[in-house]
């Protein structure tokens, strides 16, 4: 028998809950709905779901502080749901290593389709015997196998699209990936101009990688285009200069 798929909701909005579970048990998912944060982060942590979908606003703990306790010691994915308009809640829920987020009022089927990617995207590796060779650029080392990125021999923590997004990076390393691309392949959704979370997860990787402290720039922005991993800083320079 196929293991049923564990959905946690954390919403205080009780009539939101059950029209969330309405939609997702029909799908094959088994959701459980709690409504506060504490109790919320309790259940995140046993490790018996594949995906947790977060509110912001919660009584007792807010959503933003749930998930930066989620992220001290679990990778477990999480898809926020932030008030429409609330720019700050989406930027710092992606900081902090949400892996995708939707604004209130949203459409289930939405939902629905969010929650597909995000896990087609993180349990992709782990649903084929045909396992990528590990990828080594400059002094990055990514393992799909694993799922572990090490950097001059110290392990790299990144979220489960954080590291999709270096995977994609590094198999192109020295040609241009699109936004489009990285949109399309990493966030499993069609780009939108006005959609930056592909933006905030290439700052957030940059930053882990030392890229903010002076170091070798990995990742550059190709202004227009997308992004680069450099295998050097001169290549980086040539191959932005060729697309001007």
């Amino acid at each position: 028998m196929k293991p049923v798929d564990k959905i946690l909701v954390i919403d205080d909005d009780v009539e939101l809950c059950t029209l969330v579970t309405e939609y997702l048990e029909p799908e094959g998912f088994q959701v459980e709905a709690i409504h506060d944060g504490r109790h919320g982060l309790e259940r995140a942590l046993n490790g018996e779901e594949l995906l947790v979908v977060l509110d912001v606003m919660l009584p007792g703990m807010n959503g933003l502080d749930v998930l930066r306790q989620i992220r001290n010691t679990s990778k477990i994915p999480v898809l926020l749901l932030t008030a429409r308009g609330e720019d700050v809640d989406r930027i710092v829920g992606l900081e902090i290593g949400a892996d995708d987020y939707l604004p209130k009022p949203f459409n289930p089927r939405e939902l629905v389709a969010r929650i597909r990617a995000i896990l087609r995207r993180t349990q992709g590796s782990e649903k084929t015997d045909d396992v990528p060779d590990v990828v080594r650029v400059g002094d990055v080392e990514l393992d799909p196998a694993t799922r572990t990125v090490v950097q001059n021999g110290k392990e790299v923590e990144l979220t489960s699209v954080e590291f999709n997004l270096l995977q994609v990076l590094l198999r192109e390393a020295g040609r241009v990936v699109t936004r489009e691309h990285l949109v399309d392949t990493v966030l499993g959704r069609k780009f939108s101009p006005f959609d930056r979370s592909i933006d905030m997860h290439v700052s957030k990787v940059r930053k882990k990688l030392g890229d903010s402290d002076g170091g070798t720039d990995h990742i550059k922005t190709v202004r227009g285009v997308g992004y680069i991993f450099a295998h050097s800083r001169e290549q980086a320079k040539e191959k932005i200069e060729t697309t001007k």
